[in-house]
């Protein structure tokens, strides 16, 4: 017999997910390759590169090759290939990071030197295969390497290093991108000309979305990916919580520049609204966090088949209503109800007809007794309720349960009958009973009607 498939723990990336971050990273990496080689063939072909169009700024030659490896290194770094080409994608890794890390160390050293071939005087390719890459993109390269390096770390002390290398890639990437678009918008009177193409940027951005796509199925980024109720707020505030400080900033340049508002009112007003919505999302947080823990609760103390307490659940909210009646020195009873014969009718007509007849018992215990009384699944067969009743009202309701119960058996087309027992007790004044005594009792009483059903029948 082959053994049941273990649960997915919460904290574990949901296998769907995955699934289809899977089919967005085939796309990513196929549109930063196309990139990439575009602009290497316009730098080598110059017939090509004038064919490009005004708008468009090409990359520099480190820049689109830094791309090319990025893509090939993390397309290589995927966990269903095999070792080797694993080494071959570490092996793009160490070209980028070295790639990257020259030109780090050309930018401090203010070294002239080019990367790509020497072209003929005179070629538009020709300038951007003498330039380097910027120092901000090299540092985002040499850090996306570095990641890459270590994209598949799954023991403790290199996986929480990678974590670090990708949450820094990230935070440099917001530097970057938020930079370009203010500049280019002239939000703060910066000239449009930066320091990266629009294309390097693009490529950054989607190079680092797969690398986080991949980390998170190892690092700590997966809480991203995971089926609990952290991980679902995770996806749900992360975008809100990176957007709302970027546009408070770029609405704070909008009212300054335009000069609409003073600055300080400007300032004031933008803050005061930022901490209206941060409240509002912790008020969201609270809110869906004790929403979903009630949940919890219920799960943990209700019958998954009958919608009534199970055993955990009754006893716990019998007991304080016991302790509550004998307190305030009020009647209190305890019924129990018993689905006479089960056994042999999952025996003979299947578990789905018990199930039905478990189903039918608890609906009608709700509809005889009140939302004040606590009814519960005590056992595979039997019910239980207690609450606050005196000796005649448990008597009338146990009447109640009887009829009901013959009257659904009188139906046509019924694979069995509903046949019910049952057993009641009220406990005795200014004595504390305990509510496993009461139980008992009424158990007692089940057996003793049982009794009296054979005697009958015989």
């Amino acid at each position: 017999m082959p053994k049941p498939t273990p649960a997915l723990s919460l904290s574990e990336p949901d296998p769907i997910l995955l699934a289809r971050l899977a089919m967005v990273k085939y796309a990513l990496l196929a549109i930063v390759a196309a990139i990439a080689v575009l602009n290497l063939a316009g730098l080598l072909v110059s017939t090509l590169g004038r064919s490009f169009p005004i708008a468009w700024e090409p990359m520099r030659a480190d820049s689109a090759l830094a791309v090319l490896f990025s893509a090939l290194a993390l397309h290589f770094s995927e966990a269903r290939l095999s070792r080797r080409m694993h080494r071959v994608g570490l092996l793009f890794a160490v070209l980028l990071t070295l790639l990257a890390a020259s030109a780090v160390l050309a930018c401090r050293f203010h070294s002239s030197d080019g990367v790509g071939l020497p072209l003929p005087s005179g070629q538009i390719s020709a300038p951007l295969f003498l330039e380097r890459m910027s120092p901000q993109a090299a540092a985002a390269f040499a850090l996306l390497g570095i990641s890459a390096i270590l994209i598949r770390a799954r023991k403790h002390l290199a996986g929480r290093i990678a974590d670090l290398f990708v949450f820094f890639l990230c935070a440099l990437l917001l530097v970057l991108v938020s930079g370009y678009a203010f500049g280019a918008s002239r939000m703060f009177g910066l000239a449009t000309r930066t320091e990266n193409s629009p294309q390097t940027l693009l490529c950054l951005l989607l190079l680092t979305a797969v690398t986080v796509f991949l980390r998170s199925e190892a690092g700590v980024f997966a809480i991203f990916l995971g089926r609990g109720i952290g991980s679902r707020i995770a996806r749900i505030l992360s975008p809100v919580l990176l957007v709302i400080p970027l546009l408070r900033e770029a609405a704070r340049a909008h009212f300054i520049n335009a000069g609409r508002l003073p600055a300080q009112y400007a300032t004031a007003i933008l803050a005061s609204i930022a901490t209206m919505l941060s409240f509002a999302l912790l008020l969201i947080l609270a809110w869906r966090i004790n929403t979903m823990e009630m949940e919890i609760h219920d799960l943990s103390l209700r019958d998954e088949l009958t919608g009534l307490y199970n055993v955990r659940g009754f006893y716990l909210l019998a007991v304080q209503a016991l302790r509550l009646a004998q307190r305030s020195q009020l009647p209190f009873s305890v019924l129990c109800v018993d689905l006479d014969g089960l056994s042999q009718i999952n025996e003979s007509l299947g578990h789905g007809t018990g199930s039905a007849l478990l189903i039918e018992t608890a609906e009608i215990l709700r509809a005889t007794f009140n939302e004040t009384a606590v009814a519960g699944r005590i056992d595979g067969d039997e019910f239980a309720i207690a609450g606050q009743f005196t000796p005649a009202a448990i008597s009338i309701a146990a009447q109640q349960l009887r009829s009901a119960a013959a009257l659904r058996s009188t139906g046509n087309g019924r694979p069995h009958p509903l046949n019910i027992s049952v057993g009641y007790v009220t406990a005795k004044e200014h004595v504390h009973q305990s509510l496993k005594e009461l139980l008992g009792e009424a158990d007692k009483a089940i057996y003793q009607e049982k009794r009296r059903k054979r005697i009958f029948l015989n």
